[in-house]
């Protein structure tokens, strides 16, 4: 009777346990350079995904990290692996511009939604049945470009030598500066080109000189953009050098030394976020990822953690409107996850507020972009 008697008992908690609703759960894969040449960007955003928001109301989230050692073949197989082996809703990643670019394709064939936390605008414009499904987790360069306008606007810029990258992150920065610069009668008088592996620009820090212009734009990343900057200051060039958001890194920094202090830089305001006032509308949410990046490693994070920061921001806020019309693991949901975040309005994030449409897939407005310069080896706010 005993033996009966724990029989039903057990029948009847197995009954009650099918009986319960089973807690769904979304799938996010992220593909990061945590080691590789571009391991300085990736390690800050593998650092960030224990920060991002594990659960939305009853339903849980998961994240499934692949390293793609640099790689953008690697990037691509890490992709393939993830939609097919572990069936992810979406992808936070890569880390890098070029592998983004080598990824999108395959991520629209797959119908997943794609948050890029890259520099360059060139994964989201201009826009088409690819990029449909990406989403880029930077402000574009076209935000950054307005502020660097402005900032050489109000110290009376006439002419300015551009060297960039020879990727997609230097070509379309040269692109967009250079319109805006022709509508602000900012005249560019030298443009040049160099690689990420380079260890030296003297030929064209040269052709830069010899075009005696105002001031010099650069359009590089972290370490790489310092570069330019040092063989500037070695060849004895005088005006100010500007930098795009590239170079708000303490990478940057530790590689230029000294020969760096006075670049006017222009990046988010959570590099300079004591500085900066309560009232901004975004300064509650940078300061939030700061304290919490930092309490977790004894660092401040880089902006490149940022992107995958306002990512999981992004993806939080979408999830409830693609719960009400499919269930995590379909096509349906993918779907119905893109066309959520296609339509955030007012969201603030960490770096600014964030407003997409079908034409605009990074919407970044230009509140939580800053002028810095460098002083004493560290970023500090400008005032203009």
């Amino acid at each position: 009777m005993m033996k009966t008697g724990k029989f039903l008992l057990a029948l009847a908690g197995a009954a009650l346990f099918a009986a319960m609703p089973v807690q769904a759960q979304v799938k996010i894969g992220v593909i990061g350079s945590a080691t590789g040449p571009t391991a300085f960007v990736g390690i800050p955003q593998r650092n960030t995904i224990p920060l991002l928001p594990d659960k939305v109301g009853d339903t849980r989230i998961e994240y499934i990290f692949l390293d793609d050692g640099s790689d953008p073949t690697a990037s691509v197989k890490a992709a393939q692996q993830l939609i097919s082996e572990k069936h992810v809703d979406a992808l936070i990643g890569p880390s890098g511009s070029p592998n983004a670019m080598g990824v999108l394709s395959f991520m629209a064939e797959a119908e997943t939604p794609m948050l890029a936390p890259v520099g360059t605008a060139a994964v989201v414009l201009p826009m088409d049945d690819k990029k449909r499904w990406v989403f880029k987790t930077h402000p574009n360069d076209g935000v950054i470009a307005r502020r660097l306008i402005a900032a050489m606007q109000a110290r009376k810029v006439g002419t300015v030598g551009f060297i960039g990258l020879n990727d997609p992150y230097g070509e379309n920065w040269y692109n967009t500066f250079a319109e805006q610069a022709q509508a602000a009668n900012i005249r560019i008088v030298a443009s040049e080109r160099y690689g990420r592996q380079d260890t030296s620009v003297t030929g064209q820090v040269a052709k830069l000189i010899a075009a005696r212009p105002d001031v010099v734009l650069v359009a590089g990343i972290a370490a790489a953009a310092a570069l330019p900057h040092l063989q500037l200051i070695e060849a004895g060039f005088k005006g100010e050098i500007y930098h795009t958001h590239g170079s708000a890194s303490g990478a940057f920094i530790q590689i230029g030394g000294k020969a760096v202090e006075g670049a006017l830089v222009v990046g988010p305001m959570l590099l300079v976020i004591d500085e900066i006032a309560d009232d901004v509308p975004t300064r509650a949410l940078a300061h939030e990822y700061v304290s919490r990046y930092e309490k977790m490693h004894q660092q401040r994070p880089p902006i490149f953690g940022a992107g995958v920061y306002d990512a999981g921001l992004l993806l939080a806020n979408a999830l409830p409107q693609a719960l009400e019309r499919a269930q995590p693991g379909t096509r349906e949901f993918r779907g119905a996850l893109r066309d959520a975040l296609e339509r955030t309005s007012g969201m603030r994030a960490s770096q600014g507020v964030i407003d997409m449409s079908a034409a605009d897939h990074s919407g970044f407005d230009d509140r939580g972009q800053v002028l810095m310069t460098v002083r004493d080896k560290r970023f500090v706010l400008v005032r203009d």
